[in-house]
């Protein structure tokens, strides 16, 4: 489950209900065991929902320092949830990395119970949001035929594939949602956090160390999560806590306006979702140097699903949206209302959605709305100061 950063402040009495509705009475024992063995145990419930926040400097975001605390994929009352700033990546929205985790290795999970099973289809989806995401899985012929072993072997590796490809799939469906104008509560609109400009690269790092910690062989998820996600914070160069504050207020005007949650506009978006390149680079804010002089940014490559060609496999993901927003966005995957369809293929229909956007943006903010484009041209007027 997931609740974006619109704030929905209304409702913050029935998350913290759900929240602990994740606390279950009986452990679930995929979280018990060694995080590589996860996979196979799987987990009995959806990740749990997690309140965001902006990353600019408003009243109600929390910027938080290295100690990051535990991860909970259950709730865990110290688990630290905020923003942070780091040299190689600018901003990152721990929120958004913990729940792109932890669907990423649900999805991984359930995606391997279902190769040994040799049942091609499941679905699922966030509940904050009512799109349905469908999965079918093709199989080699022999595959039910191979030993037992060679199955399990291979079937780790194709759910380690997938689990992350669908969970990015997953959230960047859900900032194309808030873009045209999803109301999580039926009437706040989350459009002013849609794409913001550290939610993508969050998003992806999210399923980034999922991957990596699922493959600890000591450790339990939670653990194996909470030590790769610091040791990546530390990678990145993270900053105290009035550093990441500091970078926002200093765009305060520029990248966006406003004072208190949901009064803000952001003006400045990422909409690198790895189209072109295959990466997503990270939005980079000066911090006053706290940074080495002219660092780059790192980029990760987004997951795709080539292994499955390797072992035979192949997979059909289609998305179907359930919201009040699903027909302007049908417009535009479908402008032949003759050929409309119900769903979605992201491969196919993302690169139209994202122009549609672009340009969407630039009609609303101009050219410079993408922080990619204004980073440098931002960092150079700001040297020295």
């Amino acid at each position: 489950m997931m609740l974006r950063k619109s704030l929905c402040l209304v409702v913050v009495a029935g998350v913290l209900v759900l929240a602990a509705t994740g606390c279950q009475l009986f452990p679930d024992r995929g979280l018990t065991v060694p995080a590589s063995e996860m996979v196979q145990e799987g987990v009995a419930a959806a990740p749990r929902t997690r309140i965001g926040c902006y990353p600019t400097s408003t009243l109600g975001t929390v910027y938080l320092s290295e100690n990051l605390g535990p991860h909970g994929y259950q709730y865990d009352f110290f688990e630290k949830n905020g923003v942070v700033y780091t040299c190689r990546a600018g901003h990152v929205d721990i929120i958004h990395l913990r729940i792109a985790a932890d669907w990423t290795a649900y999805l991984t999970a359930k995606s391997f119970n279902n190769i040994m099973k040799n049942d091609p289809y499941f679905s699922y989806g966030m509940a904050v949001d009512r799109t349905t995401n469908h999965v079918n899985i093709s199989f080699p012929e022999d595959w039910a035929q191979r030993p037992q072993a060679e199955r399990a072997a291979i079937a780790q590796e194709v759910a380690t594939a997938i689990g992350p490809y669908l969970a990015y799939t997953m959230t960047t469906w859900h900032e194309i949602l808030t873009w045209f104008g999803f109301k999580c509560t039926g009437f706040a609109t989350e459009f002013p956090s849609a794409f913001s400009w550290e939610d993508s690269f969050s998003n992806l790092l999210g399923t980034i160390l999922a991957t990596r910690a699922l493959q600890d062989r000591t450790r339990p998820y939670n653990e194996a999560l909470a030590v790769t996600l610091d040791d990546e914070m530390q990678a990145l160069g993270i900053q105290p806590a009035y550093v990441a504050r500091r970078a926002s207020q200093q765009v305060k005007g520029d990248w966006f306006t406003g004072s208190i949650l949901i009064f803000v506009d952001i003006k400045k978006r990422n909409f690198d979702i790895g189209l072109d390149d295959g990466e997503v680079t990270p939005t980079m804010l000066g911090c006053n140097g706290q940074c080495e002089e002219n660092v780059e940014p790192v980029s990760y490559p987004v997951p795709t699903l080539e292994v499955l060609e390797k072992h035979g496999f192949s997979l059909d993901l289609q998305i179907e949206p359930r919201e009040w927003e699903k027909d302007k966005i049908l417009d535009v995957v479908y402008p032949d209302k003759k050929e409309r369809k119900r769903r979605i293929d992201p491969s196919m229909h993302f690169a139209r959605i994202m122009d549609h956007v672009k340009k969407d943006a630039i009609r609303r903010y101009g050219q410079n709305v993408d922080a990619q484009r204004a980073t440098a041209l931002y960092g150079a007027a700001t040297e020295g100061k």
